[in-house]
């Protein structure tokens, strides 16, 4: 029989579980993910060209800077491991660790231009064209034109993004400049678009520890503000997940506990952690599990408690309530003891 801990961490059941939370309840942070490896690799890199400002980066729905606003913005998915297969999952592909990279250096070149307010340089119009030119949704790219660096290969376009606007036409070649061991004065000896990457050569290298003129702004749906379940966000219905996910117990607290704030209620996590010792020991008790599996039941009933906010009262219903969590808390581990598996 496998114990209290594989059957709730399955990826079936997490998956579940996570498709059943809304995306600001995922407790995701840039600093707390894998997304630091990749944002240090990218300050040794502007730190290797002599650049001091470091843009900010936040957590959102898609890849972008906000309009003229110089903060980075990821795809939330790129802050757990397990988002990132469940993007996989729903949608046929995740960025791979170079992808993310020069996403991040195409991103970081518009927080540049953001916070110095490149594009209003008279250089900067003749050598990329204007600013506020009309940005289409899609354009017809010339693949074989050499006034364009080619950088980001991972877009419908293949790697002739910088065509689309003057604005992504600045950011490809910032990337390209940036990109450590491009060897882009061999590589782009011979193009028009080397006029390019020399301007942001030398402009680099004129603001490298200039103060930006600005550094923050309005962010677009920060990842804070995503209340839709992660379920919603990918247009599916998570009943159809529900069926694989074994040792899920999310229904079983609903039937008793309610969630939300309400009058003298505490929290139900907080009732789970007072009374731990004596839960415990009744689970072993009645079911024959060891400490090590009831304990694993506890601290699950636990993490599903507090991501659902679910609460117990404090008022004269209290003690029944205590009661209800050590009946489910003994019925799951009678459940996984006697038949391997949390049946509904």
């Amino acid at each position: 029989m496998k114990n209290a801990h594989t059957r709730f961490s399955g990826w079936h059941t997490v998956r579940y579980e996570m498709l059943n939370t809304r995306i600001c309840d995922l407790g995701l942070s840039v600093k707390k993910s894998p997304l630091s490896t990749f944002l240090r690799q990218l300050s040794r890199e502007l730190a290797g060209k002599g650049l001091k400002f470091r843009p900010s980066c936040y957590l959102t729905d898609s890849w972008g800077c906000p309009d003229q606003v110089p903060v980075i913005g990821i795809p939330f998915y790129l802050a757990d491991e397990r988002l990132a297969r469940i993007e996989e999952e729903q949608t046929g592909e995740v960025e791979d660790p170079q992808t993310i990279m020069m996403l991040l250096r195409h991103e970081t070149a518009h927080a540049y231009n953001y916070a110095y307010r490149l594009w209003e340089d008279p250089e900067w119009v003749e050598v990329f064209g204007h600013f506020f030119k009309p940005y289409g949704d899609t354009f017809r790219p010339e693949p074989r034109s050499r006034n364009f660096v080619r950088h980001i290969y991972a877009s419908q376009y293949g790697p002739t993004y910088a065509q689309k606007h003057s604005d992504e036409d600045f950011a490809e070649t910032f990337a390209v400049w940036l990109t450590p061991r491009s060897n882009w004065r061999m590589k782009y000896r011979k193009w028009p678009a080397m006029k390019k990457l020399r301007y942001v050569d030398r402009t680099m290298r004129k603001i490298g520890v200039v103060p930006p003129l600005r550094t923050s702004g309005e962010l677009y749906n920060p990842v804070e503000e995503l209340t839709m379940l992660l379920a919603d966000h990918y247009g599916e219905r998570p009943e159809r997940f529900r069926a694989a996910a074994r040792g899920y117990i999310d229904n079983r607290l609903r039937e008793t506990f309610r969630a939300g704030k309400r009058g003298g209620a505490a929290l139900l996590s907080a009732a789970l952690r007072t009374h731990r010792r004596a839960l415990v020991s009744r689970m072993v008790r009645w079911s024959g599990l060891g400490d090590e599996d009831a304990e694993e039941i506890l601290r699950k009933l636990q993490e599903r408690a507090d991501a659902l906010d679910l609460r117990i009262p404090s008022s004269s219903k209290k003690e029944s309530a205590l009661m209800d969590l050590a009946s489910l808390a003994t019925a799951l581990a009678m459940d996984l003891a006697y038949t391997g598996q949390f049946v509904d």
